[in-house]
């Protein structure tokens, strides 16, 4: 699909490569001996934490200098340092909204081509074919700041493909994207790869998703090194328990769902023809006529496509921005003495009533120790110290965290910033919780262990909002799913339906 001549792929060699953030004792990576050749494509597995992250972005350049942490080993691109090579290199990092530099979506594109000198006309092509690639149907002019966390991913990989790299590495790329999209992305990726010739490293926790296009399977040990290395089937055929244990999405493995006791209590929010948006009461709706109510002790999974407004409706919810039209009521069982309309509530008065976590985590991060992040909440609400650090140590060590307590959440993987950023509003112990793709970046292990804490503190009569794209958590713990349609603003109501039978989505 390129309209010049492409490079070909890079080649790939690492020789006992590790990296140590700053601040860190443990290395993110150690002891990493990999050879890949041009053109392959390998998909990349290993536990949340294992330094998939860690090794694309070294393979990129961007991993920084001595003041960002140090590296041991030799690590590789087409035989030279990857900082050498960038512009032979593109990679789609975890956080989309990282990546998106300009203010319009052709020019974003266009930004890594520019840097490559490409000739103008040349520029535009690529830009025109790469969002056609990844079905990113919007003028040039569009707004990236309006765009959705899936569509600003979708952006990012266009972006990428536009510079027609000899190495492609894309972490978790469709993470954020509705099952449709998933599909077309994939392919988009295996179109570009086939044409160019380039070498392709993906991490996806979900394995199935990208065996039809990829030749050979990495999987990185948690305590350094490689785990298992070959052909997809023979790796996933000959590994499946070891891969299991380390908490890989082994296709055929089926995903434990936990016990539910199912018992509802008050109903805590409820929204009649409501309208949101991200203007204000005056702006332009992204959903509208939307009916739900917010019930204690049961789970509401708000599903549909990219764009349709689910990220914003989930911040209506959680009292953080003011409907556009209809009524978001809190009744006195939540209120108390706040008064019906959570968008008028202190924060902390929110801090005890609704807690939200936002899609990307990052955005939460407000201390240097992952203690510290804990202890935010609780302190603001005037918890008693001994208590804090028994909230606090609980959490970290339900979540996997505890060996992480002094690190900076900055440089965690993004599979454990998800998790540190659900601990954070868990610590204030918050009676509704609003919940953006709280599964993202989780391998298997810590996907059930969190599915799990969610089921109990359900049980225990909290009520949970979450927007997802992930079929196996609605199947988990759904007792309602709220489908926004594409274009809901305009295509009329949108209103709750039981999930389906055994919690599925319907």
């Amino acid at each position: 699909m390129a309209s010049v001549p492409a490079p070909g792929g890079a080649r790939v060699t690492a020789r006992g490569w590790g990296w140590r953030h700053a601040g860190r004792r443990a290395r993110a990576v150690s002891g990493l001996d990999l050879d890949i050749e041009p053109g392959e494509k390998v998909l990349l597995l290993g536990a949340s934490g294992a330094g998939k992250s860690t090794l694309l972005a070294g393979l990129a350049g961007v991993l920084g200098g001595d003041e960002d942490g140090d590296a041991e080993g030799e690590l590789l691109v087409d035989g030279r340092p990857p900082a050498s090579q960038r512009g032979r290199v593109g990679l789609v990092l975890q956080d989309p909204d990282s990546q998106v530099v300009l203010a319009r979506v052709g020019d974003d594109v266009a930004f890594g081509c520019e840097n490559l000198a490409v000739p103008r006309d040349e520029i535009w092509r690529r830009v025109h074919e790469s969002l056609d690639a990844v079905g990113l149907d919007l003028p040039f002019a569009a707004s990236t700041s309006e765009l959705s966390g899936g569509q600003k991913q979708r952006l990012a990989l266009a972006g990428a493909l536009a510079m027609r790299p000899g190495l492609l590495l894309l972490d978790e790329p469709t993470a954020n994207l509705d099952p449709v999209g998933v599909v077309e992305v994939r392919d988009a990726v295996a179109r570009v790869a086939e044409a160019t010739g380039a070498t392709l490293v993906v991490v996806e926790h979900r394995v199935s998703v990208w065996l039809p296009v990829v030749d050979r399977v990495v999987v990185l040990a948690a305590d350094g090194g490689v785990l298992a290395d070959g052909r997809p089937d023979e790796v996933l055929r000959a590994q499946r328990d070891t891969l299991t244990g380390a908490g890989v999405w082994v296709p055929g493995v089926d995903v434990a769902t936990p016990p539910r006791r199912r018992a509802t209590g008050d109903t805590l929010l409820e929204a009649h023809g409501l309208a949101v948006g991200r203007r204000g009461p005056r702006g332009a709706a992204v959903a509208s006529d939307v009916g739900l109510s917010v019930v204690a002790g049961r789970a509401l999974a708000v599903t549909g496509p990219n764009g349709a407004g689910k990220s914003t409706l989930a911040l209506t919810v959680a009292g953080l921005l003011p409907p556009v039209a209809g009524r978001l009521v809190a009744s006195p069982a939540l209120a108390g003495d706040a008064g019906p309309s959570p968008v008028r509530w202190r924060p902390r008065q929110l801090l005890t009533r609704i807690g939200t976590v936002f899609q990307d985590p990052e955005h939460q991060f407000l201390s240097t120790t992952l203690r510290r992040e804990l202890a935010v909440g609780p302190r603001a609400l005037g918890v008693p110290a001994a208590e804090i650090d028994r909230r606090v140590d609980a959490l970290l060590e339900r979540l996997r965290l505890d060996h992480l307590a002094a690190a900076n959440p900055f440089t965690l993987s993004g599979g454990e910033k998800r998790r540190l950023s659900v601990a954070t509003i868990l610590a204030s112990r918050p009676s509704v919780l609003v919940l953006d793709e709280p599964t993202f970046g989780q391998d298997a292990r810590t996907w059930r262990e969190l599915v799990a804490f969610l089921a109990e503190l359900l049980d225990d009569g909290r009520a949970v909002v979450t927007v997802t794209h992930d079929a196996d958590l609605v199947a988990a713990l759904a007792d309602d799913v709220l489908d926004l349609p594409a274009g809901s603003a305009a295509t009329g109501p949108a209103s709750i339906g039981p999930a389906a039978s055994g919690g599925g989505a319907s």
